[in-house]
């Protein structure tokens, strides 16, 4: 990433629209919407706001619509990128920064504390344990033509100790996220395939043990985010041939019974992929999930 361009911005004509999909009935709702800033990643705050990014930091908005995006102030923190997950004691949130760090944000508006202490490597969060004790995140070292090809996970500790790492396969691996019980890290991965950029839905235990591939189909499938009820995961699935998680692109949001990953069911068609469901955005109670389409003129995103 640049220092000099931060964050991403709309493209002429293109929206942001922060949307929410209900369970119980399969409706779609569009919560809020914006022709100025490009918004990405919701999370569910257990009191009803999303926390989404935009122009490099962080903002509050209400889970219903009722309000607008409501601008978390926090100084010393780096312009911040899609990578945040909250812990779940609603306490606060582990935020990726465009300085390639991670950093501890608590909502009380105390101190703001860097986690990650290497220079060098990236850092881009996307998991906390249930317990928030320790961190999932993708390590990226920038060396050689494509440093994301060598893309790997890592787990630190909440306090920055203890870092070490998940997956040690050359396929480049991404989106680590804990199941409710903390028994298994999903992931997206190309370990499994022979054709670049083909990544598919995998599970590994949180000692590295039993990766295990879950999706077997010619999409491009990222981004796993299993539900507090543990029983269907929600992730992204690109075209085929997709290298990558790219912006502005002709996507999927699939949904997958926990034992039945061969017959995943199509929620929406969208025009979005990088910044629509990055990390977990799942509503506390399971009942429904937050995402961001970024429709341009006449598209036609459902």
């Amino acid at each position: 990433m640049s220092d000099a361009i931060s964050w991403r911005t709309l493209q002429p004509g293109q929206r942001a629209r922060i949307r929410v999909w209900d369970r119980a009935s399969g409706e779609l709702r569009t919560v809020h919407e914006s022709a100025q800033r490009l918004y990405e990643a919701p999370n569910w705050l257990a009191d009803g706001r999303l926390l989404i990014n935009g122009d490099g930091k962080l903002w509050f908005l209400a889970a219903d619509g009722s309000s607008e995006p409501d601008l978390f102030d926090v100084p010393g923190l780096p312009p911040v990128n899609n990578d945040h997950v909250l812990l779940r004691d609603g306490t606060g949130v582990f935020a990726s920064a465009n300085d390639h760090h991670i950093w501890h944000v608590p909502f009380d508006g105390s101190e703001i504390t860097r986690v990650t202490s290497e220079d060098g490597p990236l850092h881009f969060l996307h998991g906390v344990s249930p317990d928030g004790t320790e961190l999932a995140y993708v390590r990226v070292v920038p060396q050689g033509q494509d440093p994301w090809t060598a893309a790997a996970l890592h787990l630190i500790g909440a306090d920055g100790t203890g870092d070490r790492a998940l997956t040690t396969d050359a396929g480049p691996a991404d989106g680590p996220a804990w199941s409710p019980d903390g028994q298994w890290i999903l992931l997206n991965t190309e370990q499994f395939s022979t054709v670049p950029g083909h990544a598919q839905l995998a599970r590994i235990r949180p000692d590295g043990s039993e990766l295990e591939k879950l999706t077997a189909d010619e999409r491009v499938n990222w981004f796993p985010h299993v539900a507090p009820t543990g029983d269907v995961v929600a992730y992204v699935s690109f075209e085929p041939g997709t290298i990558g998680h790219p912006e502005n692109r002709s996507v999927e949001l699939r949904l997958v019974k926990w034992e039945a990953w061969d017959q995943p069911t199509t929620l929406v068609a969208l025009h979005g992929g990088q910044g629509t469901m990055n990390v977990p955005s799942w509503a506390p109670d399971g009942s429904a999930f937050a995402f961001v389409d970024y429709p341009i003129e006449e598209f036609d995103a459902q």
